[in-house]
């Protein structure tokens, strides 16, 4: 594989974005809003699954809009600064929340993660600049792998802090835009040179007038739309279980501050390795078919969850005990890596290539968009029926529809005119 230099920067900004996933939303944020914050209220859990799906909703609008704008000017790394910069500034300013500051953490957590999600589709198009075609599930997977390596060292960081959270979040925020650096300073794009035509034309309306062209047009796309669809559904639970896997340790199992960070260490170590092995198995088997096997352990795991996992159940070996929730984070983590990894890939595979950034703004918008469904279900549930247990059993639907839409999708290239005709 050429440029591995290129790969290597590129996989750099996962490593550094993991901090803030993994510190602002999935882990140490999330349980400080709902236990300090929200100081333990019930509806703690309604209010962060709202400001999720507000952050979300605003990423789903600007994703195709900018991803078309990329398209248009070459300019994807001042788009993805431009986004960094807004999810880095609001976490520093994490450090001046509190008890009852609801609506300032929730205008923070709003602002900094739509700069998060919405900065991850210019991200990923960059792959088709540095790679060719059949390295695409190998690259995506190495970034994924890199980026769970990020997300160990943000959660190590924990441990001397667990007791100053707000520090934390300032000193996440230092570590993603260090860490992002070797990508705007020496990561090459390729340039594209519109035709006369476009040239004239305003850029954000440029970027509108493709987005409803592509809406009115995407049946002509029928293996891509019938793969967003699956991943719709698929990925609003595996999103879920990712926004609310800390909170449930902590509320539904008592886990102190020390045990959520083993817990997160184990979910790193095995999404990272998950990445990798999946990669390998992806080229071996095909990228469709081992997204299908993944979906089918998620599936296993949020029964297991539901009819096992209680506070105190242990495996107990000779004299050694490990918490079942600590098993199922190794396993949720290796599949957490390669399903997001092979989504990526396929994606990639499929997409036809004059559109890559435009419709990766759309596998974005299909990204965020599910987040409606699921973290509001989970919250709701767990409002409404005071059971986290029930709540968690509500994601499996989503898994067991994405598998069912999959069968319609076919593992095919689409990178010129001839194979597009072929989705037609």
């Amino acid at each position: 594989m050429k440029n591995k230099g290129q790969v290597f920067i590129w996989s750099l900004f996962d490593f550094a974005n993991s901090s803030y996933a993994v510190i602002v939303v999935a882990f140490v944020f999330a349980i400080y809003f709902t236990d300090v914050i929200c100081m333990k209220q019930p509806i703690g859990d309604f209010y962060w699954s709202l400001a999720i799906n507000i952050s979300m909703i605003i990423s789903a609008v600007l994703n195709p809009v900018c991803g078309a704008l990329a398209d248009h000017s070459s300019n994807k790394k001042s788009f993805l600064l431009f986004f960094t910069l807004l999810a880095v500034i609001p976490t520093a300013l994490m450090y001046f929340t509190g008890p009852g500051t609801i609506l300032f953490a929730v205008f923070l957590f709003v602002i900094s993660n739509v700069g998060f999600q919405t900065g991850l589709t210019f991200y990923d198009a960059f792959i088709s600049d540095i790679v060719e075609e059949k390295y695409y599930n190998k690259v995506s997977a190495i970034g994924y792998g890199v980026g769970y390596v990020g997300s160990l060292s943000a959660v190590i960081l924990v441990f001397p802090f667990k007791d100053r959270p707000d520090i934390l979040f300032v000193i996440t925020s230092i570590f993603f835009i260090v860490f992002s650096l070797p990508l705007f300073l020496f990561l090459k794009e390729k340039k594209i040179h519109p035709d006369i035509a476009q040239q004239k034309i305003n850029y954000f309306t440029y970027g509108f007038i493709k987005v409803t062209d592509t809406l009115k047009h995407v049946n002509k796309y029928k293996n891509l739309k019938n793969f967003l669809i699956s991943f719709f559904l698929y990925i609003d639970a595996v999103n879920t279980i990712i926004f609310f896997s800390g909170i449930y340790a902590s509320k539904s199992l008592s886990f102190t501050v020390t045990e959520l960070a083993i817990f997160f260490i184990i979910v790193q170590i095995t999404a990272m390795i998950g990445s990798f092995l999946f990669g390998f198995i992806g080229d071996k088997i095909g990228i469709l078919r081992s997204i299908a096997i993944t979906l089918i352990f998620w599936i296993l795991i949020v029964f297991f969850i539901f009819f096992f996992v209680e506070k105190n159940t242990y495996l107990v070996i000779s004299n050694f005990r490990i918490h079942y929730f600590f098993i199922i984070g190794g396993f949720a983590g290796t599949f957490l890596g390669s399903t997001q990894a092979l989504s990526r890939a396929l994606m990639t595979k499929i997409t036809p290539i004059e559109i890559k950034t435009e419709f990766f703004g759309f596998y974005a918008l299909f990204d965020r968009t599910s987040t409606l469904l699921g973290p509001l279900t989970f919250g709701l549930v767990s409002w409404l029926s005071g059971s986290q247990k029930i709540a968690v059993l509500s994601v499996g639907v989503f898994f067991l529809l994405g598998i069912f839409m999959l069968k319609y999708v076919k593992e095919e290239t689409a990178n010129n005119n001839e194979q597009i005709a072929k989705n037609k």
